[in-house]
């Protein structure tokens, strides 16, 4: 998305049905400062005042994501457009969010293994040892939880059967078996277990 455009277009439009950003923010109950930065391309409207900022412009939520009004002749391309650079956003969010899980799995074992480390080679009362390797345990288990939830929901798992990519529920991840992020698990669609690799893309229908 051209922030800079949708900004210019904000601004042309706010004009246009004259009001000042003073009184658009009023509207819609944040500051202005915050309708400086759409205009001048630094920030975007939020999805939750969205359709509010559209109807006192008077224009529609695909016009605003274009920067400009869109005419029925190029209504299905824009949207084409528009629907393509989600799929690119949603692909480029779930690398991140898959690099991200290797890093929490790194630091879980690393807040596992010091006090564990430190115990065995410092001397201390048995009861210190045990306070101290639980208190690695506990965030490591933390850890591993928050990198099993971002395994789920980043990017989809693909049936080795019939090809269909779908994100599977926290609990079918959990309790399947595994090899790294390829997953033992059933398949919604076609209901056969297959081992399931994890892919980034839009899903197969």
């Amino acid at each position: 998305m051209d922030q800079i455009k949708i900004g210019r277009f904000i601004a042309e439009c706010r004009k246009r049905e004259n009001l000042t950003q003073m009184q658009l923010a009023e509207k819609l109950g944040i500051t202005d400062r915050a309708i400086s930065k759409w205009e001048n391309g630094r920030a975007m409207p939020d999805s939750s005042i969205m359709i509010e900022l559209c109807e006192i412009l008077k224009i529609s939520v695909n016009d605003l994501l274009c920067g400009e009004v869109v005419t029925m002749e190029n209504y299905n391309k824009e949207l084409e457009k528009r629907l393509l650079e989600m799929v690119k956003q949603k692909e480029e969010s779930d690398k991140r969010l898959l690099a991200l899980e290797w890093v929490v799995c790194i630091l879980s074992m690393i807040v596992l293994l010091v006090p564990i480390y430190i115990a065995s080679y410092l001397q201390m009362e048995d009861w210190q040892r045990i306070v101290l390797c639980f208190s690695g345990f506990v965030p490591c288990f933390i850890g591993f939880f928050v990198a099993l939830k971002i395994e789920q929901v980043a990017g989809y798992y693909e049936c080795k059967v019939c090809g269909h990519r779908y994100v599977p529920t926290f609990k079918a991840v959990n309790l399947s078996m595994h090899m790294g992020r390829t997953r033992y698990m059933k398949c919604p669609r076609c209901n056969k277990k297959s081992w399931q690799k994890k892919v980034i893309g839009e899903v197969k229908e």
